[in-house]
């Protein structure tokens, strides 16, 4: 499966953004997630949401972001609201909280005035 990540940009605080990641593969089975890497920092699980939909949250982002997903279209979306500097990164879908497939491009998400 590979892993296709878009939607992503320069947004000013307070913006909102909505990410998509689709495969190319069935995700039906697999719990996914979104993952951030904030410039000079580790990749980190922000969201996941889980085949039963389940979803959790990174508690820096719970409350402006949610995760969704479209099993019927192998796409998983990120809604972020409220944006601020900090969310700042790259932003990259996989399965959750392993990942297993082959990580995509990402997608650039810059916040700032």
């Amino acid at each position: 499966v590979q892993l296709v990540e878009s939607g992503g940009g320069l947004v000013q605080p307070g913006g909102s953004l909505r990410l998509s990641c689709v495969a190319s593969g069935s995700i039906v089975d697999y719990n996914m997630g979104w993952y951030r890497e904030a410039p000079g920092q580790a990749r980190e699980l922000i969201a996941r949401r889980t085949t039963a939909g389940i979803t959790t949250y990174l508690d820096s982002v719970k409350g402006r972001f949610a995760i969704d997903r479209d099993n019927a279209k192998n796409t998983v979306y990120l809604q972020m609201n409220s944006l601020k500097p900090e969310d700042t990164g790259v932003y990259y879908c996989n399965s959750a909280p392993r990942s297993v497939f082959s990580w995509g491009q990402g997608t650039q998400v810059t916040v700032s005035a």
